[in-house]
């Protein structure tokens, strides 16, 4: 078992405990049950477990154990599997049903689950009786190096994705690897693509183990999986700690391929790529319009392609998605737009990327056409 601390500045006196926001990510085999001392050591005493449906049988069965044996009056609410829960209407039936449930400041919510419960779990936690503590405990792999480290939570509106939210830091996240064994094929493999964006975005030692382990990742083998989601979160949190709310542009690295990603997921409707795809999709645009603006070498395009591709995913978007007009306009909504112009996270070289303002749309056309 390892651990990860995510530092943060306290809130006012920063020389008072208090105000201390940090928290640990512990990653391990067979950790579920340590979320209940976890949370009676932070002064639980009741807890709300959300859910995602697919899990709420086992892993969240698991822990609404480990949260009894640790004795915290604790119950569950499930949500739907999919996108599409991240949505206003998913939102508005858990208040309701805490507000039932008599929830208050003192409760803490734990969710349990893939990046969608993690976002809407965190913002209704965020948002109910004005803010209520909050556990991550992630069961994908997307969920366990990305989506639940760094208090990003929010829901999706028609028009794009994760269009309201808060920022709001969880009290701890557990990283349990055996949950991985669970997942399907897809979901897994789709959870590789932030796992090989951090490499690009920031260490090139890491880059080039995924090449030499790709297969031992790909098999789920314990050992290599552990040090995968070991060092994906070690760089989140090391971010996420420097730039909590992307004010110095640090943080921004981490959107790496996702201003593609996100269009793309718009465009064909919430659930029909998973995240990771159109991450591994955007990461793979991205490359090529670094190339096209005399920022990238070919060769590290072609490196990247070929990491993605050995890890069994996606490097071309589907024949239907290849609308530019359509994407722009989606792209135009971008939370990371500013000003109306595009901006795009870009490598110069494996291991590093900048935030690019003001890419012509000619040339984001170009790449978005392009076969």
């Amino acid at each position: 078992m390892a651990t990860t601390r995510v530092h943060l500045p306290g809130n006012a006196a920063a020389s008072d405990p208090a105000n201390d926001r940090s928290y640990d990510i512990v990653c391990g085999g067979g950790i579920l049950p340590s979320i209940g001392g976890l949370v009676r050591a932070a002064g639980g005493r009741r807890a709300v477990v959300v859910s995602d449906s697919a899990v709420a049988a086992t892993h969240a069965a698991q822990v609404l154990a480990a949260l009894a044996t640790a004795g915290i009056d604790a119950f569950l609410l499930e949500v739907p599997s999919g996108e599409s829960s991240k949505s206003i209407d998913a939102a508005g039936r858990l208040w309701k049903e805490f507000a039932r449930q008599a929830v208050d400041r003192g409760t803490h919510v734990v969710a349990v689950g893939g990046g969608v419960v993690g976002d809407l779990a965190g913002f209704v936690a965020a948002t109910f009786a004005r803010g209520l503590s909050v556990w991550q405990v992630p069961t994908t792999l997307v969920a366990q190096v990305d989506s639940a480290i760094g208090g990003k939570t929010g829901i999706n509106l028609e028009s794009g994705k994760n269009l309201v939210g808060v920022f709001w830091q969880p009290r701890g996240v557990v990283a349990d690897i055996e949950t991985l064994a669970t997942l399907p094929s897809r979901e897994f493999i789709s959870g590789l693509a932030e796992v090989v964006k951090y490499g690009v975005i920031l260490d090139p030692a890491f880059f080039g183990w995924l090449e030499e382990h790709a297969g031992a990742v790909l098999a789920r083998e314990s050992a290599a999986l552990l040090h995968a989601v070991e060092r994906s979160a070690a760089i989140k949190a090391d971010v996420v700690g420097r730039d909590e709310r992307e004010t110095s542009g640090l943080r921004a690295a981490l959107n790496y391929g996702h201003t593609f990603a996100h269009a793309y997921e718009t465009a064909a409707g919430y659930g029909t790529l998973l995240h990771g795809e159109a991450v591994a999709i955007g990461m793979a645009r991205a490359a090529r319009l670094a190339e096209r603006l005399g920022r990238l070498p070919h060769d590290a395009v072609a490196r990247q392609d070929a990491l993605l591709r050995r890890l069994q995913l996606p490097v071309m978007p589907p024949a239907g998605l290849l609308d530019a007009a359509a994407l722009i306009e989606i792209m135009g909504r971008d939370k990371k737009t500013l000003g109306g112009k595009l901006r795009f996270v870009l490598p110069s070289r494996i291991g590093r990327v900048e935030l690019v303002d003001g890419v012509p749309s000619d040339v984001v056309r170009g790449v978005l056409q392009q076969a």
